[in-house]
């Protein structure tokens, strides 16, 4: 028999508390250097410009330099083999004029070399300052996965300690899957609105020096495809929010974000088919309520295109008078279930979520023939 203990649990909160703030405090110093080090790495990249136009300037003045000493240098050979030609006064101005040129070139070359001495230096700079940014990066999505899993799923600390050994597991699980999803947020956004804004940036310049070379008519052709530009960035951030959460849902309900979801993945999913069929009297619920039924749908869809590899998916939601069903099923490769079941955090987060709605999932799937899940939801226990 296990020997019980008694825990304070108004303490352990405390405690609880304390090491969130000091986490979230980690994290805000973890962003001031990230920025910090952004706004060197600008300072730096724009010296670097300038460094490289000096060592150009440099080098052609040094070629000139070293033609002018040339013929310097020949001019006092001649001088000194046929002294007598010359007047001490020639003699005089040949040599002080080839000592002069020998004294700027050999200055020139010491310029050159310290430039690129900077230069290099410069590089190695930035490669360090860039590993710099991308791991204080990394450590804000890390602090941040574990801020947002302590202050969202734990909670409620007596709670946590009494399921703690049946939920360690998941929880983990919860953890990494959060981070997988921060890395995949954080790709999308630089290689998609990142980008798009640099590249528009770039053109901005491109269109001052357009205008300047080649008229009016070119710069406004160069606008023209900036625009365009500018209007795919903003269309790849409305995706990245709509997928982090569906906004029109609070205003426009479930059946009409739903559609307008499932439409949007078939434009991304080029060759997809999504058949959605909504039967029944729909009801407004609670945000939560609404948005809990959406996630659910979303990861079956989702399953289905990513491990599913699905390019033909039905979607149905059934409004009955106390209960709501919903059903997925897709022509994918299937799964083995006795396989999959105890190892997929996606299919355990889903279980978590039909629970806390007191509803029921049923999965059905066999390799090489699709996958159909089935949602069965009370509605009179969630209004």
């Amino acid at each position: 028999m296990l020997k019980e203990h008694t825990v304070d649990i108004q303490t352990l909160e405390t405690i609880f508390n304390n090491m969130v703030r000091a986490m979230d405090q980690s994290k805000n110093d973890i962003f001031i250097i990230s920025e910090q080090s952004r706004a060197s790495l600008e300072e730096m990249q724009n010296e670097l410009v300038v460094i490289k136009e000096d060592i150009s300037r440099v080098i052609t003045e040094g070629d000139h330099l070293e033609e002018l000493t040339r013929h310097a240098r020949k001019r006092l050979a001649d001088v000194s083999k046929n002294f007598m030609k010359y007047s001490e006064e020639q003699v005089r101005d040949a040599y002080e004029v080839a000592n002069d040129l020998l004294v700027r070139l050999s200055i020139n070359r010491m310029e050159e070399k310290q430039l690129r001495n900077r230069r290099d230096d410069l590089d190695r700079r930035l490669a360090a300052l860039l590993d710099t940014i991308e791991r204080a990066d990394q450590l804000v999505n890390q602090v941040t996965t574990v801020i947002n899993y302590l202050t969202s799923d734990l909670k409620n600390v007596g709670e946590a300690l009494e399921t703690a050994r049946q939920k360690q597991e998941f929880g983990i699980r919860i953890i990494q899957a959060q981070e997988e999803e921060r890395k995949r947020l954080s790709r999308d956004i630089h290689d998609g609105p990142a980008q798009m804004l640099a590249n528009v940036l770039i053109r901005s310049g491109l269109i001052e020096k357009t205008y300047d070379e080649k008229g009016p008519e070119m710069a406004f052709k160069e606008l023209t495809d900036l625009k365009g530009m500018v209007r795919n960035a903003l269309s790849e951030v409305r995706r990245i929010i709509y997928n982090l959460r569906p906004m029109a849902i609070d205003d426009l309900g479930l059946i009409p974000t739903l559609k307008k979801y499932l439409s949007t993945i078939e434009e991304y999913e080029k060759g997809v088919e999504i058949h959605f069929r909504s039967a029944g009297q729909e009801q407004r619920f609670q945000s939560d309520f609404e948005v809990s039924v959406f996630r659910l749908v979303q990861e079956s869809v989702s399953n289905a295109l990513k491990h599913g590899r699905a390019d033909d998916i039905w979607v149905k939601v059934e409004w009955l008078r106390d209960i709501m069903n919903i059903i997925i099923k897709d022509n994918g490769q299937g799964f083995d279930q006795n396989e999959v079941k105890d190892k997929s955090f996606g299919l355990i987060g889903m279980r978590e979520r039909i629970d806390l709605l007191k509803g029921n999932m049923t999965i059905s799937s066999t390799i090489g023939n699709g996958t159909t899940i089935h949602f069965q939801i009370p509605l009179e226990v969630n209004k």
